[in-house]
C-alpha cells in the first residue's frame, strides 16, 4: 500500500526560526505571509499613488490592474527572497521561484502591456463596448514594484528575526 507523506513533514516546510518575540511567531511559522503583506501593502500604495495623481480617491486603483508600484512584482519579488533566505540559492526552490519572478516581470512589461495598447484600438475603432486599456506595467512600475517588494520583505524578515 502507497504511504503518505506525514503531515509534520508538510509543515515543517513551513517552520523557519525567525523569531523569538511572541506577537511575532506567526511570521516565523507561516513565512508566506510576508508576500501577501506585501501584496496588499503594495496595493495599499497603488491606491495612494493614483489619488494623489488625480486629486481625489481612486478606489479604482485598488481594483484594477497596473500603476505604481506593480504588486505582482512586488509580490513575486517578496517570494523569490523569503524562498532564497529558507532554501539558499542553490537550491531548485530558488531556482523555480526566480524563474517564476522573470515570468511575472515579462509578462506585466511586455504581454499585458501589448494587450492593452491593442484595448486602446480597439476602443477608437469600435465603440459597442469599452475595454479596459490599463492592463499591464511600464518598467518604471515594475522596478517599483521590485524595490517595494524588496524592502518590506527585508523589514518583515528583520521584525521577525
Amino acid at each position: 500500500m502507497l504511504e503518505l507523506v506525514p503531515p509534520y513533514f508538510l509543515t515543517s516546510l513551513l517552520v523557519v526560526p525567525l523569531s523569538s518575540h511572541p506577537d511575532l511567531q506567526i511570521l516565523a511559522h507561516y513565512v508566506f505571509l510576508i508576500p501577501i503583506v506585501v501584496g496588499v501593502l503594495c496595493e495599499c500604495t497603488k491606491l495612494t499613488v493614483a489619488s494623489i495623481k488625480k486629486g481625489h480617491v481612486d478606489y479604482d486603483a485598488f481594483f484594477h490592474s497596473g500603476g505604481f508600484p506593480s504588486s505582482h512584482a512586488a509580490f513575486v519579488t517578496s517570494l523569490l527572497i523569503i524562498v532564497w533566505r529558507k532554501t539558499g540559492l542553490d537550491s531548485v526552490e530558488f531556482a523555480i521561484a526566480a524563474v517564476f519572478a522573470v515570468i511575472i516581470f515579462y509578462d506585466a512589461m511586455n504581454s499585458r502591456r501589448e494587450i492593452g495598447l491593442q484595448a486602446e484600438i480597439l476602443n477608437r475603432l469600435q465603440h459597442w463596448k469599452r475595454f479596459q486599456t490599463r492592463i499591464g506595467h511600464s518598467s518604471v512600475e515594475v522596478l517599483g514594484g521590485i524595490v517595494f517588494g524588496a524592502i518590506i520583505t527585508l523589514f518583515g524578515i528583520w521584525l521577525s528575526s
